[in-house]
């Protein structure tokens, strides 16, 4: 009778292992991130570290997988050549770039349809606001250009304007950071949510290359742009900020919400 009752569990079990396996669900695909480290002006050091960085923190969260170019090849919806990725391989697209980089007009065309159509993200990392300055519809895109860096590298003070979104949340109200810190002129605050800014009322506004005479200056502001997301993250000139654990996690978080994988308001609003 034991005999028999054992091979009823046995059969039991064997019918009830396939049913729950196709319960089970399919383990997500990570996340493609294409980064363009493409430099057509000033050559920043911290490039490499950007890359290397952005590589081991999808790595080691299991998050997304990071493609590193220095040249603008996949940047199309035009099929490439020998197992060559084109746009429709990725999630989402990193700038750390200057200079009016090497692409023509359709693959500009690729680039924001990518975004604003597709509803796929776009991350600009510290000089990606000094690049294309001669294609207004980036500069509309990112949000602005790179007008000057009036103080240098220096100890910046800066304040965390919106603690609520993805990445700032760990962040201190205010806090100092030595690092190079853009002025940003073709900004406007109405299409973009300011999540970090310079303290102005801690630096030099006398210094001839101030133009700004609104005391405005973002650092990070994030956007929707069509059906996609945009950020722009002015940090990072110094090589030694990507080896700073808080903002690695920033930029993990960042990344996630630029990816579509958790929500953040981007809703424009005005800055305190």
């Amino acid at each position: 009778m034991r005999a028999l009752r054992f091979i009823l569990l046995l059969l039991t079990i064997a019918l009830l292992l396939p049913a729950a396996a196709q319960q089970s669900p399919a383990p997500a695909r990570k996340k493609r991130l294409l980064f363009i480290g493409q430099s057509k002006d000033w050559e920043h050091d911290s490039v490499s570290y950007a890359a290397g960085t952005l590589w081991r923190l999808g790595h080691d969260s299991g998050l997304w997988e990071t493609y590193i170019y220095t040249d603008c090849r996949p940047i199309t919806k035009k099929p490439l050549p020998r197992n060559q990725k084109n746009l429709d391989y990725f999630d989402a697209i990193a700038f750390f770039t200057s200079g009016e980089l090497d692409m023509d007009d359709s693959q500009k065309a690729d680039l924001l349809a990518f975004i604003k159509d597709e509803g796929k993200g776009f991350l600009g990392i510290h000089s990606a606001t000094d690049t294309f300055h001669n294609w207004p519809a980036y500069g509309d895109m990112i949000g602005g250009y790179f007008d000057e860096h009036p103080w240098g590298t220096f100890n910046a003070p800066l304040i965390v304007e919106d603690p609520n979104f993805p990445g700032m949340q760990d962040m201190p109200p205010s806090f100092t950071l030595r690092d190079e810190i853009y002025q940003i002129k073709d900004f406007s605050p109405g299409k973009v949510r300011v999540l970090l800014r310079l303290d102005a009322n801690k630096v030099d506004l006398h210094n001839p290359k101030v133009h700004r005479t609104d005391k405005n200056f973002p650092v990070i502001w994030a956007r929707t742009y069509g059906k996609g997301r945009v950020l722009y993250n002015g940090l990072g000139h110094v090589e030694a900020v990507w080896d700073r654990p808080d903002f690695q996690k920033m930029l993990t978080e960042q990344l996630k919400w630029v990816m579509g994988d958790i929500p953040g308001d981007a809703t424009p609003r005005p800055t305190n």
